[in-house]
């Protein structure tokens, strides 16, 4: 039993009360005291395979998504890119971000006491959200893990065609550090500043999305744009690879989602359906909204709106019925493609594959929305009490949180990478392609 970690029983009892599902998000382990706890097999096979499914986000999901939205000539180093920050976050998650995320000792901001998992070994367990019902640990800490390395994954698409490799990779490992770990315990682990407000976030809203997105935002801000911006053709190279990206992206995501709940159960079927009709919505309303601004239904369009419902329901996964779902991937659709097509042409802003403009805003729209998803009237699983008013206010107040906290530290992170590696390549390297000035190699060889 994990007696040494944060335990959740109060805190999940009191939110479980108000709103049977709110609670269903990634929270630190708990020990079962009630009732003699036993590890289930089900859960356990069912977490590990959830596991996978979001590694398979990454490498290679996110992989071709993005490799596929730049140049030909910068293709490589994209993917070189997501292997690499996903590789360096596991070993950091397991030398010190995992402790610093879920203790067991903490306070509202960071917990500490487990660096190099010195705590955990094959028999510790982690508590469902089932009385006497238990997992292993470590496929507790694997689960989390992989959303550590997505995470940061992520911001690569604001910062591609420019940034040097090293200077990724220092700011990696500053920004998990001063933003994933510490958003994450706060959101999700008892103590944690947002989780003791009460705010919903099933399975990463404000953790992954708003976090990567505000980081994004905050690199292409200090960046600047890739030479030749808004003056030569930077067209996708392959949008073949990019829809290949999307469909293992929606794949991994129901291990993302549906994996959340920690169990085999309920909860997990209600995030697996939310996550196929958010999405679906989200395809149909960016492709609508495309048309509706004058332009043609795209490929690139059915993408980005995949995309923006999967981002959109992340936190509503499990504290949404399937028409809260549908109208959340719809509205998040709609609003990120009118920004994306309609008004990030007209600024200078270069976030090159949308990282804010879909993960920062449909993260902000789904942790906004996940208020009115939870209501009754739409199918939520807010009680016929359930105070919509209030729970919004505790929304805003958990994003404005988040977006503060992850902008500040993106900042001193991407600074402290430029004063260690200058950040950008060279001209002469922008112009070759980062694949031969960075990696000395092709992603296609003729």
């Amino acid at each position: 039993m994990l007696n040494k970690l944060p335990k959740l029983a109060a805190s999940l009892a009191a939110i479980l009360a108000a709103a049977p599902a709110a609670a269903s998000g990634l929270q630190a382990p708990v020990a079962a005291e009630a009732v003699t706890a036993v590890v289930d097999k089900g859960d356990t096979a069912w977490m590990m395979t959830a596991t996978v499914l979001v590694m398979a986000m990454i490498v290679p999901g996110l992989a071709l998504f993005y490799g596929g939205l730049v140049r030909t000539k910068n293709m490589l180093s994209v993917l070189t890119q997501i292997i690499a920050v996903a590789s360096l976050a596991m070993i950091i998650w397991v030398i010190w971000g995992y402790s610093t995320a879920f203790g067991p000792e903490g306070n509202a901001f960071v917990s500490w006491g487990n660096l190099f998992l010195a705590n955990t070994t094959a028999d510790s367990t982690a508590a469902t959200f089932s009385d006497g019902f238990e997992i292993p640990e470590f496929v507790f800490i694997a689960f989390q893990m992989t959303f550590a390395a997505i995470t940061v994954s992520l911001v690569v698409g604001g910062l591609v065609e420019r940034m040097k490799f090293s200077a990724l990779m220092i700011f990696a490992a500053i920004w998990l550090t001063i933003a994933y770990f510490p958003i994450a315990h706060m959101v999700w682990a008892t103590g944690g500043l947002i989780f003791e407000m009460g705010a919903l976030d099933f399975a990463g809203g404000t953790v992954v999305h708003i976090n990567a997105g505000i980081a994004a935002l905050v690199g292409a801000m200090i960046l600047g744009p890739r030479l030749g911006f808004k003056k030569d053709v930077m067209a996708p190279h392959s949008l073949t690879m990019t829809l290949i990206g999307t469909g293992l992206l929606w794949v991994g995501w129901f291990g993302f989602n549906a994996g959340s709940a920690l169990e085999a159960n309920g909860s997990a079927g209600l995030a697996l359906i939310n996550t196929f009709v958010a999405t679906a919505s989200g395809v149909l309303f960016w492709m609508l909204t495309e048309r509706m601004m004058g332009h043609k239904g795209s490929l690139l369009g059915a993408c980005s709106g995949a995309i923006a419902g999967l981002v959109a329901v992340t936190p509503a996964a499990g504290n949404s019925g399937p028409f809260g779902a549908i109208l959340l991937g719809a509205l998040a659709a709609i609003i990120c493609a009118w920004f994306v097509v309609g008004i990030k042409p007209k600024l200078k802003l270069d976030d090159s594959l949308d990282a804010f403009g879909i993960h920062g805003i449909g993260g902000i729209i789904g942790s906004i929305g996940t208020a009115f998803t939870m209501l009754p009237a739409l199918g939520g699983p807010g009680a016929d009490d359930y105070d919509v008013i209030g729970q919004l206010v505790i929304q805003v107040e958990a994003v404005l949180i988040a977006v503060v906290w992850s902008g500040v530290a993106a900042a001193i992170a991407f600074y402290i990478a430029k004063m260690l590696t200058g950040l950008r390549v060279s001209e002469e390297v922008e112009r070759e392609g980062l694949d031969l000035g960075e990696h000395g190699e092709r992603a296609y060889n003729y």
